[in-house]
């Protein structure tokens, strides 16, 4: 079964008209539902119509049917990389460059390239192909989206240390998601047709254990859906429809040290998927975080905390201020926030008794807001 299908014929209508390259994702919740498989078609049928495809980088882990449907496509050759006395091939993002293919295919986005590659990670590598103009056919597994990482871990002890970030895929002008049956894609791999014999028992035992592939195929292809229909104001003349701002938006407020802080953003971010609506992360400087008087490694935590906000789609907001909480109320009341996402305190008991809880006092000054508090573990602190 196939959501957000699509005929390749929509996806040549944005290619005609675009002069920035487009991108279509193909999106699947484990290897092996078919992801590689459908995009080569689809480059089989746009060939067939006139289009100019390439294979840029396509990894068929000895897959024969998926290896077959390479065969009639032109590939560019990859470029081979020295590193630690060890050859790696990385796509060659020079060389398709240099080749300008109307339509280029390229696998496995959340890949981390080789040292001495010109960008470190291969999604870096589609967005600057996009910003030659040459349109894009991608594929990737929701588990290695950021803002899913840490669900992905509660729910099946498995740790994906290659991510995507959500803004990529915000990019995207069409998102196809593939689903199969767990049953049939547990058949698929005893089968042979996803891993060698060698690796059959051992992913049975780990990743591929059905309640693992419940778990994902269920809840996060549906937050994933989520965040595809937020994903895009698209103007009237790429042919979609605009989704209306909404009403009330998500404010995340992190400290300069929040030790949660990745759960926090992540959480804001999800919600704001749930929500459908945009999300700010705000950052209040008081005169105590001043830059001469906050020490190197909260300067360096903060500055991480704010990268990762801004890979997740969030808008970067940074106030100052002797009362966060006044300052945090402000902007929120003048920027339409219906919610307030915070972590802990970490202050100790006797610093909220001489100084106020910061959670508790956006609770009794704020009652227009829902404030939601991340437990620990979910969230960063707010001070």
């Amino acid at each position: 079964m196939t959501a957000g299908r699509s005929r390749p014929e929509d996806f040549l209508e944005l290619v005609e008209r675009s002069r920035r390259g487009r991108l279509k994702v193909y999106l699947g919740f484990a290897a092996g539902v078919g992801k590689t498989y459908r995009m080569l078609e689809e480059a089989h049928t746009l060939k067939k119509r006139g289009v100019d495809v390439c294979v840029g980088i396509v990894e068929t882990h000895g897959r024969a049917e998926t290896a077959s449907l390479i065969d009639g496509l032109e590939v560019i050759p990859r470029r081979r990389i020295e590193y630690r006395a060890v050859g790696i091939e990385e796509m060659d993002v020079e060389r398709v460059l240099l080749r300008a293919p109307q339509v280029v295919i390229v696998d496995e986005i959340a890949h981390t390239n080789a040292p001495g590659s010109i960008n470190r990670k291969r999604y870096e590598d589609v967005l600057a192909l996009i910003e030659a103009g040459i349109n894009v056919l991608c594929a990737f597994n929701v588990q290695h989206l950021e803002s899913l990482n840490d669900v992905v871990e509660r729910a099946t002890a498995v740790t994906v240390r290659e991510t995507v970030p959500d803004t990529f895929l915000k990019q995207a002008d069409q998102v196809v998601t593939l689903d199969l049956a767990v049953e049939d894609l547990l058949e698929r791999l005893r089968a042979g047709k996803i891993y060698g014999p060698e690796k059959i028992e051992w992913a049975l035992r780990h990743f591929f254990k059905e309640s693992n592939l419940q778990t994902l195929r269920e809840p996060v292809l549906r937050e994933v859906a989520e965040s595809v229909e937020r994903a895009g104001s698209r103007s009237a003349a790429d042919g979609v429809s605009v989704t209306p701002a909404a009403q009330h938006r998500v404010l995340v407020s992190v400290a300069s040290w929040s030790p949660h802080a990745t759960g926090l953003l992540r959480r804001g971010s999800r919600l704001a998927g749930r929500l459908n609506t945009d999300w700010y992360v705000v950052y209040v400087e008081t005169p105590e975080e001043s830059p001469e008087r906050i020490d190197a490694t909260a300067q360096r935590h903060l500055h991480t905390t704010i990268e990762m906000a801004r890979e997740l789609g969030a808008e970067i907001v940074k106030l100052k201020g002797h009362d966060p909480v006044d300052a945090i109320l402000d902007f929120a009341r003048s920027h339409r926030v219906g919610v307030i996402l915070v972590g802990r305190s970490n202050r100790s008991r006797w610093m909220r008794l001489l100084h106020g809880d910061v959670v508790q006092r956006l609770i009794d000054e704020g009652p227009e807001f829902d404030v939601l508090v991340a437990a620990h573990g979910e969230g960063g602190a707010v001070g």
